[in-house]
């Protein structure tokens, strides 16, 4: 399956659908923008961000914009956010596996892991 992404708006308790994400790959301080993409209803990237033949060995981020979401959701945020967009830097070390990077988050805090 490669690398896939899941986002839980715990504020609200569901899927975070319309959320705006985009991929990189990185190098060092240096990232390369692969896609921007909108989570569906699930709170999903509609198939995978790569699939097995396509991952590679190598460091990537994800960036979640969790302020303009909330936002969108009429939640009443401060200026400045507290969180604006949240980036995930993580890396593959097998291709042959499923990277699953799910993200659980609220204005005010977020977690993650590496799912399955």
């Amino acid at each position: 399956m490669g690398l896939s992404t899941h986002v839980l708006d715990t504020m609200h308790g569901g899927p975070a659908a319309g959320m705006a994400v985009a991929l990189y790959t990185t190098q060092g301080e240096q990232a390369t923008l692969v896609k921007r993409f909108t989570l569906n209803a699930d709170g999903r990237s509609d198939g995978p961000l790569y699939d097995n033949a396509s991952l590679r060995v190598g460091t990537y981020r994800l960036t979640f914009d969790v302020a303009a979401y909330f936002k969108a959701r009429g939640v009443q945020l401060p200026e400045p956010n507290f969180l604006d967009k949240v980036s995930l830097d993580f890396g593959v070390a097998h291709t042959d596996q499923h990277y699953h990077v799910p993200l659980l988050v609220s204005p005010w805090s977020y977690s993650t892991y590496r799912g399955s």
